[in-house]
């Protein structure tokens, strides 16, 4: 960028260029099909600071902590992951409050028991929605679930810029942040408006195999473009948990066309008869293709760190279509052994408290 006559005039701006400081800054006849139009247009003149960031960092001054929940590809488990680490956090004592920017599909009010439930309107700003977990007070922000949401960017993004300028979330230790599958407008958008009041950093999370891995260094390399720290990457549904006799057992059929047998009684009246001791057992077996190594071979690659692997478990699922913390159910104890694992991990490492 060149400076002369007192205006800033980009590289590879139009002839004539206003400069991009001037109040006609991406609006001058100069300024049509310039590639930098639509930038200068959109900055503030004169040099002044956005108000909208101003008001955002006013917003944001209360918070000490925020965190991205990223995924590059849909059906992963993210929000899942967003929801259970703010139970978890706020079971160890923190004040936590989790946004939701998926827009057109938010999951987190289903995944919290807050159906039903709508934000109001304080002499403070909006309020978020609480939620009462055990002694701890969880504060979630979300838009309305069974919205038929088919808006382009510039609106879903001047939603998030309500959701950060005029709620108002009080004192918190972390503010978790989950966000659509991807790389979207609304990924840009939670950046430029959180980046100057400090953001922490994002968890990725994936599944073992290849086919989520592609699109995790995509997300990988857009956290390294945009400058967000990769706090570290968590490969999800990593095999399946599940007790022995909760197993459906089946005899494979003589011919294609017949139906397999369901053999399940009798194979656990022969295990309740002859090795009781096996039916207390959690059975452990790979559900998606991992020999490509999975994510910790991903990330020593791209030079992240790897958190864990947290698998896929029947009651972290009923507990997620339930609304209520896995932490609560003992039956969780595998996902919920390793979720904790994967958090302490994450608070040592970065000196988060």
């Amino acid at each position: 960028m060149e400076i002369g006559d007192h205006k800033e005039v980009p590289d590879d701006a139009s002839e004539h260029c206003p400069g991009t400081q001037s109040e006609d800054a991406g609006k001058s006849d100069a300024c049509a099909g310039c590639p930098n139009q639509e930038a200068c247009a959109s900055a503030p003149p004169n040099g002044h600071p956005d108000p909208n960031l101003v008001a955002v960092a006013e917003r944001m001054a209360t918070v000490k902590h925020k965190i991205l929940i990223l995924s590059g590809k849909g059906g992963v488990g993210k929000s899942t992951f967003a929801a259970q680490l703010s139970f978890a956090l706020a079971d160890m004592d923190y004040q936590v409050g989790l946004l939701d920017i998926d827009i057109c599909g938010p999951s987190i009010p289903k995944m919290l028991g807050l159906e039903g439930q709508t934000i109001h309107q304080s002499n403070l700003g909006w309020s978020p929605v609480y939620v009462l977990h055990r002694s701890h007070v969880s504060r979630v922000l979300a838009p309305p679930p069974d919205a038929d949401v088919t808006w382009r960017g510039p609106r879903k993004n001047g939603l998030i810029k309500q959701f950060l300028k005029e709620v108002y979330w009080g004192e918190l230790d972390f503010l978790v942040v989950d966000t659509p599958p991807g790389t979207s407008d609304e990924h840009i958008s939670i950046v430029q408006f959180l980046k100057e009041t400090g953001i922490d950093g994002a968890i990725i999370v994936t599944t073992p195999q290849q086919v989520s891995l592609i699109d995790v260094r995509k997300e990988v390399s857009f956290c390294k473009r945009v400058g967000i720290r990769v706090l570290g990457v968590v490969e999800n549904m990593s095999g399946l948990s599940q007790p022995v006799s909760d197993f459906k057992y089946l005899k494979r059929a003589k011919t294609r066309r017949e139906e397999p047998e369901d053999v399940t009684e009798r194979v656990l009246a022969v295990l309740r008869e002859k090795a009781p001791e096996l039916l207390g057992l959690v059975a452990l077996t790979e559900v998606f293709d991992s020999t490509g190594g999975g994510a910790a071979k991903m990330c020593v690659e791209k030079g992240v760190p790897f958190l864990g692997k947290v698998p896929l478990d029947l009651q972290l699922c009923k507990a997620a279509e339930e609304g209520k913390s896995y932490f609560d159910r003992d039956e969780c104890w595998i996902s919920a052994s390793a979720l904790s694992a994967i958090i302490n991990k994450l608070l040592k490492d970065n000196v988060m408290a």
